[in-house]
């Protein structure tokens, strides 16, 4: 909740929330400064509102057993989209983010906005029959979308590479509620990954973390202090325009030159490996039965599970070039966890372990002070859940 102070039911709802299991009275009397009776009161209102539930007895200390409290799952119900270049995501969460379902597709040059809005509120209504869940029961739609975003006002402004037109200034959380009548909330993808993979880790939480996503641009999101760093103006992106080679070429005419998208990106493996087969210093067109133009990720990818040469090189250098850039945000912002995710992560286990072995090379005060990488537990989930836990963030409660 940005805009106002969280009230003394919102604090209690959050902690049994954020617990992601049972937590006791008394655990709850150590982490807020609220007097028994209170906290007692406060108890007994979201217990009887079906916010949450007594579900039992801890083991008792010497007096008697503890009551425990969880949140009440099914108390209502959110959405969470991811709108994503290479593909969208639609999820139907309970309150504790479990997932009732996931139905995913491609963007393909047809998804235009309009057509977006039109399909997933058609998937909405039937996922909503297909569960018995009646439309009041949904709290709100979460939204995860690549950037740059005017989040205060739910809209979507310049994104580069979709695959279909119209992607320019789109209204898209209007769009939404005019369409389904559910209220809906607009962030940007790496920060709800961030938020989706703090949120659903069963490991202790992690107040200072870094989330870089890898894949056709490079995204980014920081967590300081448990909450989400946002900048002044939305600049996901802007990872991908850290220089890491002063003489090096740009990706395209408003990027960097030597910017790290340059040299590890979708875009930029695709052509590497073009300029190769022009030369003559690959033989993907033969092998593959492609013409150079239509060499694009699929076919790097069956030529990197092959072990072509000059591509399984391409990756290994976009991981070192990737390592450096994870190096420079460790340095300046020193997180505890550093969670990568992405297309290029998961394109091999050497990619990964690549560039979290350059990064940690490169991290000042190593080996004294060392980050933890991971690839989080919710993969390519994780934006969508996010979108979820940014509705849940924002229930109110008098």
């Amino acid at each position: 909740m940005e805009s106002r102070v969280a009230t003394p039911k919102e604090r209690i709802y959050a902690r049994i929330a954020e617990s992601g299991g049972t937590i006791s009275k008394a655990e709850l009397l150590a982490a807020d400064q609220l007097t028994n009776s209170t906290l007692t009161r406060l108890l007994d209102d979201l217990v009887a509102d079906g916010l949450i539930i007594e579900t039992g007895f801890g083991p008792s200390s010497g007096g008697r057993k503890p009551i425990l409290y969880r949140i009440n799952p099914d108390y209502r119900y959110i959405f969470g989209l991811e709108i994503s270049r290479f593909s969208s995501t639609l999820g139907l969460f309970d309150m504790a983010l479990n997932p009732k379902s996931l139905v995913r597709w491609w963007m393909d040059e047809t998804m235009k906005p309009e057509a977006l809005v039109a399909h997933a509120a058609g998937l909405m209504k039937r996922l909503l029959k297909d569960h018995g869940i009646r439309a009041e029961q949904i709290l709100g739609i979460g939204i995860g979308a690549v950037g740059p975003l005017d989040r205060s006002h739910g809209i979507i402004l310049r994104p580069l590479y979709f695959a279909a037109e119209g992607w320019t200034d789109v209204p898209i959380c209007q769009m939404f509620e005019q369409a389904t009548g559910h209220p809906a909330i607009l962030e940007n993808g790496a920060n709800t990954a961030l938020m989706g993979e703090i949120g659903a880790s069963h490991e202790p939480r992690s107040e200072h973390a870094l989330y870089v996503h890898a894949g056709i641009s490079l995204r980014a999101a920081m967590m300081t202090n448990g909450r989400i760093v946002h900048g002044k103006y939305d600049t996901e992106g802007s990872i991908g325009q850290m220089i890491v080679h002063s003489d090096g070429p740009r990706l395209h005419e408003n990027g960097n030159y030597g910017a790290l998208e340059a040299f590890c990106s979708v875009p930029a493996l695709e052509r590497e490996a073009r300029m190769n087969a022009k030369r003559g210093s690959s033989s993907l067109c033969e092998r593959y039965g492609v013409s150079q133009e239509r060499i694009n990720y699929e076919v790097l990818l069956k030529a990197l599970n092959d072990d072509e040469p000059t591509v399984k090189q391409s990756f290994q250098q976009a991981a070192t070039y990737l390592g450096i850039g994870l190096a420079n945000l460790i340095n300046l912002y020193h997180p505890e966890l550093v969670l990568l995710g992405g297309v290029l992560m998961n394109s091999s286990p050497d990619f990964y372990r690549i560039a979290t072995e350059t990064a940690l090379g490169n991290t000042y005060y190593a080996p004294d002070y060392a980050p933890r990488f991971s690839k989080g537990s919710l993969a390519e989930d994780a934006v969508v859940t996010g979108a979820a836990l940014n509705v849940r963030h924002r229930l109110e409660i008098g």
